[in-house]
């Protein structure tokens, strides 16, 4: 055998040997307990206080979709995106009912499961289960003490919880691509290991890739795990090798997994709809506010749409900041041979989620979903080397290890302290970098309050308007379905991006101005409101200004005629 491939071996067989001299072997009782709080500790987090906030737009489709999978069996409906997750709610939202319907929760209203909570759940319980996937694979790549650094970093973030807690396709993608690369990864070392039969781990692998493109369809990510496996061909003593007719059996394992994740694909109506969808005829709004200015955000808009250093800002800014400066510091780590052959998959991770997203013109924060573990998994290989360089500070061996261990407790309880106190609005967690609290909101206003503050909007409105009221907002179904909650079927709802509507607006009418739905189309009407009018209610999401509400006089309800007029 080679220097280099014996060396590639070690480093696959052995990863132990990378996560430094200065960390001792761990039980296995210890790290199973660590990973129960982890992992318990994690969806507590993304649990509590589900339905605090109201569902998004984006939400809405999902729950009515599956009201269509109960009332009429699998539809079309929505079907830009794949079945699975759809599926997951579907089962979430029925177990709701049978257990608000208990005897139990009938006598306890605090028992009772909101919708919102429920629709939200399996992305909640995924998320935190997303941990121990994390842990599995870091174990494989750099060791265990590096792996329970990053489960914990992702178990305890506020960008992660608050990922996790907004029912979109993200969180399922994620999950099982992480789940896909347990198997994979475990496959390598077994055959490597030449003892037991590798190939249980690759159709595992199959079937678990094939339930992430069931989940949303972003094919090109599989050649993450497909390039690592590549780079160990040319090395001669490599042990881990699939040939042709493996392959084929991967690939048809993985599209019959993908095709019972995902039944809908065999209707004709979801062609329809995701062709509709790739040719960006479901874009609801013109723009996307970030960092106070207004860009187009369309995907074929490529460095024309929204700034190339959108992610970025999210990283600087959205991120504890002892996680942005283990990153910085992981980052130049991955390019060292000390750390082993596992690097390259971080690096492919890297790779191919920043260069077409970061050039992409369509942007939002929840596609950084499935970046975010990888940022983690670096920052947790930075948080490990400067945790050795302190420790050798000491010589008392006691010392030594208890000083790694402390720089590594210090960044995790400074991550889940930024979590608690964001909670339950984790999305608006912004670092000292960023200007804190005083300054949440003001970076990615659309995801941040996400339409949050709509059911409170909808009850105040419900409680004030005169009968057959019109409402002028950004997402007129959705205040519709919170109208309507509120007993208020009566109320006319109409987009305040809609010039034709919004010329027939008249006194007695409302409109809603909310953080986040300010676009090219709205931004006349809406300075036309704000000089002539002073909103009835102002009201702020965990103590952030969200959502300003205005009813309409003579004066006002002209000045926003005049405005759309001159759209």
């Amino acid at each position: 055998m080679s220097a280099s491939a014996a060396a590639v071996t070690t480093a696959r067989l052995r990863p132990e040997l990378f996560a430094g001299q200065a960390t001792h072997t761990l039980g296995r009782t210890f790290v199973a307990a660590a990973l129960l709080v982890i992992v318990v500790g994690g969806f507590s987090f993304r649990a509590a206080g589900l339905s605090a906030e109201g569902l998004s737009e984006d939400e809405l489709n999902k729950l009515r979709t599956v009201q269509e999978y109960r009332t009429r069996g699998l539809t079309s409906t929505n079907g830009e995106h794949p079945m699975l997750m759809k599926a997951l709610q579907t089962a979430s939202v029925v177990a709701a009912e049978a257990w608000n319907g208990s005897a139990l929760a009938r006598s306890n209203a605090s028992l009772q499961v909101p919708v919102e909570a429920a629709l939200r759940l399996p992305g909640a319980l995924l998320g935190a289960l997303s941990a121990l996937l994390i842990f599995l694979i870091v174990s494989e790549l750099f060791g265990v003490p590096a792996a329970l650094t990053a489960a914990a970093l992702w178990a305890f973030g506020p960008a992660a919880v608050g990922f996790s807690r907004i029912a979109k396709e993200d969180t399922f993608f994620l999950f099982f691509f992480l789940l896909a690369n347990v198997f994979w990864l475990r496959g390598q070392r077994v055959a490597e290991s030449g003892g037991r039969k590798p190939e249980p781990y690759y159709w595992a692998a199959a079937s678990s890739f094939g339930a992430m493109l069931a989940s949303k369809y972003i094919p090109h990510l599989f050649a993450i795990s497909a390039s690592y496996y590549w780079i160990f061909q040319g090395v001669p003593a490599t042990r881990w090798r699939l040939g042709k007719r493996k392959w084929l059996a991967f690939f048809a394992v993985m599209g019959a997994a993908f095709l019972l994740c995902n039944l809908t694909i065999l209707l004709p109506g979801t062609w329809r709809e995701m062709r509709t969808f790739a040719g960006e005829h479901r874009i609801g709004h013109d723009s996307y506010e970030f960092m106070g200015t207004l860009y187009r955000n369309q995907m074929t808009l490529w460095l024309k749409g929204s700034p190339w250093y959108f992610y970025f800002a999210f990283i600087a800014f959205k991120l504890p900041l002892a996680v942005v400066a283990a990153f910085v510091v992981g980052l130049p780590q991955l390019f060292r041979r000390k750390l082993g052959d596992g690097r390259y998959f971080v690096i492919f991770w890297l790779f191919f989620w920043f260069f077409p997203f970061t050039l992409l013109g369509g942007k939002f924060t929840r596609y950084f979903t499935f970046a975010l573990p990888v940022v983690i998994i670096t920052a947790a290989v930075g948080l490990q080397y400067v945790a050795r360089r302190v420790s050798q500070l000491f010589s008392n061996r006691a010392a030594h290890g208890y000083a790694h261990a402390l720089v590594v407790i210090l960044v995790v309880l400074s991550s889940a302290y930024a979590s608690a106190s964001a909670a339950p609005h984790y999305r608006l967690y912004t670092n000292a970098l960023g200007g804190g609290h005083e300054r949440a909101g003001s970076f990615f206003p659309h995801d941040e309050f996400y339409d949050a503050s709509t059911p409170e909007a909808a009850a105040v409105i419900a409680a004030q308007a005169r009968p057959g009221a019109t409402v002028a907002t950004e997402t007129p179904e959705l205040f519709d379905f919170y109208s309507r909650r509120a007993g208020r079927d009566d109320l006319r709802q109409i987009s305040l991006s809609d010039p034709v509507a919004v010329g027939a607006l008249a006194a007695g009418d409302y409109v809603v101005v909310a953080r986040g739905r300010r676009y090219f189309s709205n931004q006349a009407a809406t300075a036309a409101l704000e000089s002539s009018s002073r909103p009835v209610a102002a009201l702020q999401l965990g103590g952030v200004p969200s959502t300003r509400i205005f009813a309409l006089d003579e004066s006002s309800a002209a000045a926003v005629r005049e405005a759309a007029a001159r759209r």
